[in-house]
């Protein structure tokens, strides 16, 4: 009997450590584009064995600190440098022509300069909150059915295109900035400042 004992003993913890190999990643473990090299996954490690919890300490873990999320802009002055100001000149900012703009109800900003003289220059810029998930679903759309270009500046992601415009001999364009849930997108016809989109880079970002 104590032979048998063993036994299913030693068969119920081998079958225990079957069934921890196979347990799947939870939920709330999100997935990036490719995992770090040297990595390791979550669960025990038999080099550094966890150690158990003294007498009267909790074994709860501590919490992670929940990140303050970046504050969307209010000012479509406040958020570009001087030099850009200054190649926008007298271009009129928000005109009422050119429907909403300014701060939306879910708390967006729209910047529109443009002239309701002019055919076709000008320079529209939406920063709203978009998070991670929808925000490189819709850059990756870009650049697989729009030809979009996308590079890694500033600790976030720009995406990016120009073309002749239909109408007018000039030229259109669209850049897409996104970083910490923030979307910068700006659709532009012949009116294109240099430094645009990092001068507004650095006024939300700090950097």
């Amino acid at each position: 009997m104590k032979t048998r004992s063993v036994a299913v003993a030693l068969a119920t913890i081998a079958l225990a450590g079957a069934l921890a190999a196979c347990t799947p990643t939870g939920p709330g473990v999100a997935s990036g584009p490719s995992a770090s090299a040297g990595g390791s996954a979550a669960g025990s490690d038999p080099a550094h064995p966890t150690k158990s919890p003294s007498p009267g300490t909790s074994a709860s873990p501590t919490p992670s600190p929940t990140s303050t999320p970046v504050a969307l802009p209010t000012d479509c002055k406040a958020i570009l440098s001087a030099n850009v100001l200054s190649q926008l000149g007298d271009t009129p900012l928000n005109s009422p022509v050119f429907g909403p703009s300014g701060v939306q109800s879910d708390g967006s900003l729209i910047c529109i300069w443009a002239d309701p003289k002019a055919d076709t220059t000008s320079i529209t810029t939406t920063i709203s909150r978009r998070y991670r998930g929808e925000a490189l679903d819709m850059l990756n759309g870009l650049v697989k059915t729009e030809g979009f270009s996308c590079y890694t500046p500033d600790k976030g992601t720009r995406c990016e295109k120009e073309w002749p415009d239909a109408t007018y001999p000039v030229t259109d364009g669209r850049t897409l900035f996104w970083r910490d849930d923030v979307l910068i997108d700006t659709k532009y016809s012949n009116l294109s400042p240099n430094g645009y989109t990092s001068s507004i880079v650095a006024s939300i970002f700090g950097s």
